[in-house]
């Protein structure tokens, strides 16, 4: 078994037309979509072409792409093993966008591919397991579209314009969000031409966003795949359309796409997301939903400030640290008015509150089933005496 890497190097010279394209395609391209191709690649705006990945390799500023220095080992072996595979070697890209509004807490970013065979994909760019990223994903859990969600309608619906026939449309973690609630909300006639939507961990939607869109429209070209530990692509999703993806780590680590396991040519498919983290994922949609518009606001906007006091960036290791960061969080809570740390309080309780009585919910399905199966061997061992008799 292997990721997307070795995926590139055992796959990379099979063309599309001799190996039809896959949900691992779809990821090798979500996760080159994070790569940083300003001035590179031409905007909606520009009169030139469209520029084939060689000319970017090429490019005097060629190692501006992988300004994201966390990722730049795995980021470089990607973008140079697309460059080497006949599959993707010869791909195009145009239409490139990266928006960043600060005030706005809006990070904005999607491009058009070209592929062999007459294969296009629109996508957009995700987070990452920053804390910054993490609350952009949280924002989503509102019921108002965010800026991000306004922008990849109007963006799909004038990529669609530049493109001849049928297409793809998807993207990892936030890109996966916008994916589909772009194609959701897009006109009649940019959604028939879209043939497949690419989710990959990718937070859901509320109930009452769903309603307004031509989501049951699109429902059926979802492909949606998440790792085993998902907590950002179970967030506000509630169907049963998903497939779940080993990885080759733990926790919120699995959210990094270069862990995701893939066995031969495909994901290496488990049958369901770890107990444990289902339980809280079941947990966390709840409580969110109980929450108004005016609470959620107020939990995410002053969770963020007082996380940032934990001193660390990233969820991985403030969930690493978790007591040091919980000490540090109440420290900086003193600092916060009274009042907000009186709602974050009441706020952080009734999650508490809901967790509890899943946990009761859940010891009491088990004593059922053990109920269960206990009537059922005695009525087997009933059965047996009353033929030996």
């Amino acid at each position: 078994m292997g990721t997307i890497l070795d995926y590139l190097r055992e796959y990379g010279d099979y063309t599309l037309e001799e190996k039809p394209f896959s949900d691992v395609d779809s990821l090798v391209i979500s996760q080159f979509a994070y790569l940083k191709f300003d001035g590179m690649v031409p905007g909606p705006e520009e009169l030139r072409s469209a520029v084939s990945v060689q000319e970017i390799a090429a490019h005097e500023d060629y190692d501006h792409l992988y300004a994201d220095e966390r990722y730049r080992k795995d980021n470089t072996a990607l973008f140079q093993g697309i460059c080497k595979s006949r599959r993707f070697g010869d791909m195009k890209l145009w239409n490139y966008v990266n928006q960043i509004e600060l005030e706005q807490e809006t990070q904005f970013s999607a491009v058009v591919c070209g592929l062999s065979g007459g294969v296009t994909y629109v996508v957009f760019r995700g987070t990452d397991e920053t804390i910054v990223g993490w609350k952009e994903d949280l924002n989503l859990a509102f019921s108002e579209p965010v800026p991000g969600q306004r922008l990849s309608v109007s963006y799909l619906e004038q990529a669609a314009g530049t493109i001849e026939g049928s297409f793809y449309v998807g993207g990892h973690s936030k890109g996966g969000n916008l994916a589909v609630y772009a194609s959701m909300n897009c006109s009649a006639g940019v959604r028939e031409r879209i043939e497949r939507i690419y989710d990959h961990d990718g937070p859901g939607f509320r109930p009452e966003v769903r309603k307004k869109s031509a989501y049951a429209e699109i429902a059926g070209r979802i492909y949606k795949t998440v790792p085993r530990s998902s907590l950002v692509g179970m967030l506000l999703y509630t169907e049963e359309n998903y497939k779940v993806v080993e990885s080759r780590t733990i926790g919120l680590a699995q959210h990094n796409p270069y862990t995701w396991l893939i066995r031969g040519d495909s994901f290496k498919i488990v049958e369901e997301i770890r107990a444990g983290r289902k339980f809280m994922d079941q947990a966390l949609n709840e409580w969110i939903l109980s929450l108004d518009q005016e609470q959620m606001h107020t939990f995410v906007d002053t969770f963020y400030r007082v996380v940032q006091a934990s001193e660390t960036d990233n969820l991985i290791d403030f969930t690493a640290n978790w007591f040091k960061s919980i000490q540090k969080i109440g420290a900086a809570l003193k600092e916060v008015d009274s009042k907000t740390a009186e709602v974050i309080v009441q706020i952080m309780r009734a999650l508490f509150d809901v967790v509890s009585a899943h946990a009761r919910e859940q010891v009491k399905s088990r004593r059922e089933l053990q109920r269960e199966k206990f009537e059922e061997g005695m009525a087997q061992l009933e059965m047996h005496f009353k033929k030996e008799r």
